[in-house]
């Protein structure tokens, strides 16, 4: 039972249950939000406080909306879903391969996975440079981006699943020496099965949103192109149109993949699943993993050094090397790092704190929740990438809409996880609360944030992900003459694809620190969980 922390109602509560009853009041309550911004959008167009290119008339956008419905949209649509509908298919294809034979073999996981792991570290928006230069900007660009930001998850809750069944089903399968084909039909099926859906759902939500970012980029069809195509002629109104289609689908793509796991996963099962690593083993065994990269390495030096590819398309990675280390030597990586992660850390504490606060919010005030939830939670299915062309229209290209842009990718992280932290604390802790007689204040410093701790931590790693990924996008959409996006996408402009490549580099590894960095905070201040 989860513990409730209630507030004093608002203002609004209270009147709306003054003349309704409480079931008319609480269905009510959602809408308040919404019907005050619709409100101050009317107000604000009606007497012409900002320009109607910058604020369209809601008027305006009806009739858009209803223009668009009946000639573009609906095609745009369609290549949109059409290209999510093949890299899901090739990627979770590909994923689900790849997981079960390294789910299925120690020695494969030992031998491919550690490879796999260092290339996922490589964020999707990290490669879309390299991919330009070696696929073009056509529909190959597309499938290829979808496909990486598909096969990640997919390959390792898959991995996760069939390498987790239960010990004692495999020993009863082995006791009864089931055939391959029943071993595999009755018990790693079923086993893997929830920690694969797990992973399907999150490689549908990072597809779409991977998908959205390379129409924005380089596309000549597609919602993503139709909202650059508004943002360029200053129509904003397609832009609103657009990113009100982009959130009926995430919600549509998310409401249809708990269908189908609520009906195809019908057993208790734990929620989310868990990497544990095996057991690196000892001498010959430790030294496997190093195998498969160094001998990808070796070959990929002779394929380049022999001139069997053209360097312009495949740069040796001795060269990429080279131009990692004179980046450093004169200062222009790290100045380029300097400058992005200035950016990661303000748009994390700006996003941050905003989402710790109204995570608290919503935590401890049901009529909070039933006020701003449902609002935060239409706006959480907006893929992040569709916020651009409104951001750069209304904040320009400068440093306050990378900021807000980078704010907005590490609020959700940290607002869901608090107000999850608080609302999964434990009832005994509002019996002492009360027992005790203590204030607001002091419940906060003494129960609620301790308690709620670990869920906001682990927040706070995501969310330094997060914000360091919108800090790349936010360079990619919105070009300056500094930072690390900004860099890679001025050397693909060149063709400089040692430049490109040593970028990648140093992206993968800042993005492992920022991971590591964020465990090691959430192991320190929530050391005393193990005590």
């Amino acid at each position: 039972m989860a513990i409730t922390w209630t507030l004093s109602p608002t203002a609004a509560w209270r009147g709306a249950r003054a003349f309704w009853p409480p079931q008319v009041a609480a269905r009510l309550l959602p809408w308040l939000l919404p019907s005050a911004l619709a409100l101050l959008w009317w107000l604000a167009s009606h007497y012409r406080w900002m320009s109607a290119q910058i604020l369209p008339a809601h008027e305006l956008v009806w009739q858009t909306a209803l223009e668009l419905a009946h000639g573009d949209l609906a095609s745009h649509l369609g290549i949109s879903l059409q290209r999510l509908l093949c890299g899901l298919l090739l990627g979770v294809f590909g994923g689900a391969v790849l997981g079960a034979w390294l789910g299925f073999s120690a020695r494969a996981e030992r031998l491919v996975f550690p490879t796999f792991t260092a290339l996922a570290q490589i964020p999707t928006l990290a490669w879309i440079p390299l991919f330009m230069l070696l696929f073009g900007i056509g529909e190959a660009l597309k499938l290829v981006v979808l496909v990486k930001a598909v096969v990640v998850p997919v390959t390792v809750h898959t991995l996760v699943g069939v390498r987790d069944a239960q010990p004692k089903l495999r020993e009863a399968a082995a006791v009864l020496r089931l055939p391959p084909r029943l071993l595999i039909w009755r018990l790693v099926l079923p086993a893997a099965l929830p920690s694969f859906m797990a992973g399907l759902r999150l490689a549908l939500a990072t597809g779409w949103s991977s998908l959205l970012a390379v129409e924005l980029l380089a596309s000549s069809e597609g919602l993503g192109y139709l909202m650059v195509w508004g943002r360029q002629l200053f129509m904003l109104d397609i832009v609103f149109v657009c990113i009100l289609v982009i959130g009926l689908v995430g919600v549509a793509l998310d409401r249809g993949i708990q269908a189908l796991d609520r009906r195809l996963v019908h057993w208790p099962h734990p929620p989310t699943a868990e990497f544990r690593r095996r057991p690196a083993g000892r001498g010959w065994q430790r030294l496997q993993a190093w195998l498969l990269p160094l001998s990808l390495l070796a070959l990929w030096q002779l394929v380049s050094r022999s001139q069997w590819i053209d360097s312009n398309i495949l740069a040796a990675p001795s060269t990429v090397v080279l131009t990692a280390w004179q980046g450093l030597l004169d200062g222009s990586l790290l100045n380029a790092m300097g400058h992005s992660l200035a950016r990661t850390l303000g748009g994390l504490a700006l996003g941050g704190v905003s989402g710790v606060l109204l995570g608290l919010l919503l935590g401890l005030s049901r009529s909070g929740e039933r006020l701003l939830g449902p609002s935060l939670g239409a706006l959480r299915q907006v893929a992040i990438f569709a916020w651009v062309p409104l951001l750069t229209a209304w904040f320009g290209l400068g440093e306050l809409a990378k900021l807000v842009f980078v704010a907005l990718a590490a609020f959700f992280p940290l607002f869901i996880a608090t107000q999850r932290g608080i609302a999964n604390l434990s009832p005994q802790l509002g019996e002492a609360a009360q027992v005790l007689r203590l204030n607001l204040w002091q419940r906060l410093r003494l129960l609620i944030l301790p308690g709620a701790a670990p869920a906001i931590f682990a927040g706070l790693r995501l969310g330094l992900i997060y914000a360091w990924l919108g800090t790349i996008g936010a360079e990619y959409f919105m070009p300056s003459a500094s930072g690390i996006g900004s860099l890679l996408i001025g050397a693909q402009q060149l063709f400089r694809q040692d430049l490109v490549m040593a970028g990648m580099l140093v992206i993968g590894l800042t993005g492992a620190s920022l991971n590591a960095l964020g465990q090691a905070l959430e192991a320190r201040t929530t050391r005393w969980r193990n005590a």
